[in-house]
């Protein structure tokens, strides 16, 4: 007769083949760009060019993936992050691209920035099977997962967050005469779009000028001169950020009070309401989904305090009123899950499916309320926003968190 030890280490030998098996059957599998050691991730960013305010979402990013490391990486991995400069141009965004993926031989590309930088890129991505994840611009078309099964947003979509202006003002101020400058590219068309779509039959009568820039002029001054001009009661600035500043500084020196509504992408503290003057800000509006890094109200939240004591120790001397640092950590910090649950499978393909199956997930930067949801029919992360006033020298949250979902493509 057996005795209960013999039986227990036979049974303890039988489980000790079982988990072995299972273990050889749940292999480790990797594309180009990942290893037992290390996930090669690119990006591309204007750390110079008229969009260069925006270079320090790439840094912030850099600095997140090195707490990581420093931390033991992600499932014992070191995430090895490789950044180029595009300068806010497509040709330049082709060229970085394909050395990030033909000779650095990354993962993926995360959170390349810019609306035409990413239409460039799009394609030869997607024609490749490379993931184009957590792009750094609104524009509608990334959710798109049926033609472009590799390319998700992340932000907020341009469109949904000019509606949420249009249904606004339809609201508080029926009667407005509205004014439109945007940039002419696929970035201002898709709030112009935005908004037409939101005011709806009342459009036509509502918008009483469009007036478009060239990311290309030095000063938009002159356009500003022009729509003074045409008297509007309410002004929709669709710029990027140097171009906000310049918008709201002209408007002051003109001794004109339209009201005024500023992108989400311009409105920055740091980068865009200083520089224009924050006499000249007050009463700006906006709307916001991440918690402003110079307003006080978050001083003791406790998930903003984690990013005040990262950017402390990684990025020290960091201007905390710069939206970049919030935007860029809570970025990464998307990315960082989404590696987290892809496991030992380090395909391009799992990337993707593990990125389209993120559930209320909240990094530490967004807004009470405001949770990341995807789905292999939605590749639009963020999709909810809150209405801000620029008072003093920070932004005041007014209102509901209001969703602006605008059905995939």
């Amino acid at each position: 007769m057996l005795s209960t030890v013999r039986i227990a280490a036979i049974s303890a030998a039988i489980t000790a083949v079982a988990v072995t098996s299972t273990a050889a059957f749940a292999q480790k599998k990797y594309d180009t760009g990942a290893s037992d050691t290390e996930i090669k991730v690119g990006n591309i960013i204007p750390y110079s060019g008229p969009a260069s305010a925006y270079g320090v979402i790439g840094k912030t990013e850099e600095a997140y993936f090195k707490m990581i490391n420093d931390r033991g990486g992600i499932n014992g991995r070191k995430v090895n992050f490789v950044s180029y400069d595009d300068a806010y141009s497509p040709p330049k965004a082709v060229e970085q691209v394909r050395k990030l993926v033909e000779s650095d031989e990354v993962l993926l590309v995360f959170n390349p920035l810019g609306t035409p930088s990413n239409t460039a890129i799009q394609k030869y991505l997607n024609s490749k099977k490379i993931p184009q994840l957590f792009v750094a611009t609104g524009a509608t078309k990334w959710n798109d997962p049926k033609n472009f099964p590799w390319t998700m947003g992340w932000q907020p979509s341009y469109q949904s967050e000019a509606q949420i202006y249009a249904k606004w003002l339809m609201k508080e101020k029926p009667d407005a005469k509205v004014a439109i400058l945007y940039q002419n590219d696929d970035f201002g068309k898709d709030y112009l779009k935005g908004t037409k779509d939101g005011f709806g039959a009342k459009a036509a009568t509502s918008i009483i000028m469009e007036e478009s820039y060239e990311i290309s002029e030095p000063s938009i001054d002159s356009h500003i001169v022009k729509i003074k001009a045409a008297n509007p009661d309410v002004l929709l600035i669709y710029t990027t950020p140097k171009f906000g500043a310049q918008t709201i500084k002209k408007t002051a020196e003109l001794g004109w009070k339209p009201l005024q509504i500023i992108t989400n992408v311009s409105a920055s503290v740091g980068s865009v309401m200083q520089p224009a003057g924050f006499d000249n800000s007050q009463g700006v509006l906006s709307a916001a989904y991440a918690k402003d890094g110079a307003d006080p109200q978050w001083a003791n939240d406790p998930n903003m305090k984690k990013w005040a004591e990262f950017l402390d120790k990684y990025m020290p001397g960091a201007d905390k009123t710069d939206g970049g640092y919030v935007y860029g950590y809570g970025a990464a910090q998307t990315l960082a899950k989404v590696l987290e649950m892809c496991g030992d499978d380090l395909t391009r393909a799992n990337v993707m499916k593990q990125a389209a199956s993120l559930k209320d997930f909240t990094p530490d930067t967004l807004l009470p309320g405001v949770k990341i949801n995807t789905s292999a029919t939605d590749f639009a992360p963020i999709a909810q926003l809150q209405m801000q006033r620029f008072k003093g020298q920070k932004w005041e949250l007014f209102g509901d968190i209001i969703s602006g979902d605008v059905p995939s493509q």
